[in-house]
């Protein structure tokens, strides 16, 4: 009998909490998004008048994420959190963990879990600051993205960049899938030109990154010698599946790889000395594997095979448990994970 009543008093207390307590839970809050144009309209039709833009709604509601703060151990930050968007003089603290990531309506809710999953690992959440580098001409605006991720995460510290399509949509070459042409998706390229000059360090992870470790740790990669980035390495990968016949066959092209570790990397998640990056003018390098590929092509991917050409055998090793690729199929899903 004493069994059996404790046993009922615990069934009674929990469905009691789920019944009477759960309505006053505060930790998350439906935030009822409503997605407004600014000014002369939004871009369902692009040139309509203001107000609530239909075509915005399938990237709302959210829910508001928790308030994550630092613990002793953090150094502080001096971030002035009230500001809508931090200023680049915040951004140059150093007790910063720099991450970049694009923001555009198609993968929002992929960038959203993002964000989400790297505070909620952080050791120190207050101390990352987010760099957004949202397309020029996004159905959603930089400015309603902006606003979605202030209502989503209030707290957060962050600052959007508008990155110029046409800086780049000229050097893209048609590939085997329409979505690895997107113009956005080379943002990576360009993030020595986009960022603060003050940034000398970041992280880079794609929209579709699911963090489930802290961050600080991937931040803490030391870049041995000359290195730019830092990525986990696979060199059991065969380069031939990466490159066109009219690659292997050019007298002159293989020849400026045949020196180099051919190892695989992706570019989903990457440290980046940004002092290097800009001092050996990393972005022209890749622009001229793009170029070379207008005219010949050389390969059918993306925007990866440009940074194999330039950094296979000259990446900074990292674990392979920080990226869990190839994990979704034609979309890919990435984890930094350690266990």
């Amino acid at each position: 009998m004493p069994t059996r009543f404790s046993l009922n008093a615990f069934l009674f207390l929990t469905v009691f909490c789920l019944i009477v307590l759960l309505p006053f839970a505060v930790g998350i809050r439906l935030i009822p998004v409503r997605i407004t144009t600014v000014g002369g309209g939004g871009d369902g039709g692009r040139g309509g008048g203001g107000g609530i833009n239909d075509g915005f709604s399938k990237l709302g509601p959210f829910m508001e994420a928790p308030e994550y703060r630092n613990g002793k151990e953090c150094a502080s930050s001096s971030v002035n959190r009230d500001n809508f968007v931090s200023s680049s003089s915040s951004s140059n603290d150093p007790s910063l963990v720099h991450v970049a990531m694009t923001l555009d309506s198609e993968y929002l809710r992929g960038s959203i879990a993002a964000v989400h999953s790297v505070l909620r690992h952080a050791s120190c959440p207050e101390n990352v600051f987010f760099h957004f580098i949202a397309a020029e001409f996004d159905s959603a605006s930089p400015r309603v993205l902006s606003q979605l991720v202030r209502s989503t995460f209030p707290s957060l510290s962050f600052k959007v960049y508008i990155f110029r399509e046409d800086t780049v949509i000229n050097l893209i070459s048609s590939s085997i899938r329409q979505a690895l042409e997107n113009p956005l998706n080379y943002a990576r390229n360009y993030l020595g030109d986009i960022l603060d000059r003050s940034v000398e360090r970041v992280i880079y992870l794609d929209s579709d990154v699911i963090t489930v470790d802290d961050i600080t740790k991937l931040w803490n990669t030391v870049l041995t010698g000359s290195r730019v980035i830092g990525a986990p390495e696979y060199c059991h990968a065969n380069f031939t599946h990466y490159f066109t016949s009219g690659f292997w066959s050019d007298p002159a092209l293989p020849g400026l790889i045949s020196g180099e570790k051919p190892c695989y990397f992706n570019t989903g998640v990457m440290v980046m000395d940004l002092v290097r990056w800009r001092q050996g003018n990393y972005r022209e390098k890749l622009e001229q594997w793009m170029q070379l590929q207008k005219k010949k092509r050389i390969y059918d991917l993306g925007s990866l095979p440009p940074f194999l050409l330039v950094f296979a055998g000259n990446v900074e090793a990292i674990d392979h448990r920080w990226n869990q690729h190839g994990l979704g199929g034609y979309q890919y899903v990435h984890q930094l994970i350690r266990f």
